[in-house]
């Protein structure tokens, strides 16, 4: 059975730079078998209530700016799948999650970065799945958990965000620039709650981790995780998760990535 992956997408321009994460992301494909489908839930989707989007092709978003010109020009047109979009909203509403279908929306830079490097042929049919952040890290485990039946049924569920995503700290600092202490301190914690399966103080990272608020001034970019986690946990509430990836950006973006099991 194909494992959920939480995967730290960076920067846009992760494609077109050489750093430890984008040759991780690169040489994921051959780590497990090949899905049938991909869902990915991103950080750079959030609607008031969850949304699937069910198209033929899926269109680039190229949801940024100021970046260079080779970055606009690149594209990654996965088919999309109308009966899996369906099916998930069906498990969705079956777990009292409600939600509605886009018939318009492609996929963001969140979606398409990690996938247009793991899966370059964008032959795999990729649906997303749109995050609530008003909601918290307890909406999402749900959500997770609501789909995990897909993973049974050769569907990779990907969450897809970022380890820290504090990007006020941004200050052109080098890009292999050594973490700063509060960054490592946040990552220690947050590795070894998430091995050791401690889903409460996950679900309370923001009291709990050291400089939990301050590594996520907003919630977005680690709700990923818990999406990722649910799609894994059995009827016991369980999960076993294993760190398949750990580096870091500019002394502050930690690229960490985990897929569970």
């Amino acid at each position: 059975m194909l494992p959920s992956l939480f995967l730290s997408h960076g920067s846009p321009v992760t494609p077109l730079t050489d750093i430890p994460a984008k040759h991780f992301l690169a040489g994921l494909a051959a780590t497990m078998e090949r899905p049938r489908a991909i869902l990915v839930a991103s950080a750079h989707w959030e609607t008031e209530r969850p949304e699937v989007n069910a198209v033929a092709v899926n269109e680039t978003i190229h949801d940024f700016y100021g970046f260079p010109r080779a970055l606009y020009e690149l594209t990654y047109p996965a088919p999309g799948d109308a009966a899996l979009a369906e099916h998930v909203l069906a498990l969705l509403a079956a777990a009292g999650l409600p939600g509605t279908l886009d018939h318009e929306r492609g996929l963001d830079h969140g979606a398409w970065v990690p996938l247009l490097l793991a899966y370059p042929g964008a032959d795999i049919p990729v649906v997303q799945l749109s995050l609530q952040s008003h909601l918290g890290p307890a909406h999402h485990l749900a959500l997770g958990r609501a789909v995990a039946a897909l993973r049974a049924e050769g569907v990779l569920v990907i969450g897809s965000g970022s380890w820290t995503h504090d990007l006020r700290r941004f200050r052109g600092a080098a890009i292999d620039a050594r973490d700063t202490p509060d960054v490592t301190a946040f990552s220690d914690w947050m590795n070894e709650a998430v091995l050791e399966g401690r889903i409460d103080d996950l679900l309370a990272y923001r009291r709990l981790a050291p400089y939990g608020a301050q590594q996520h001034p907003t919630e977005e970019h680690l709700l990923p995780l818990f999406v990722a986690m649910g799609a894994a946990m059995g009827a016991a509430g369980k999960t076993r998760a294993e760190r398949i990836h750990a580096s870091g950006t500019y002394g502050f973006l930690r690229m960490d990535a985990y897929a569970f099991h």
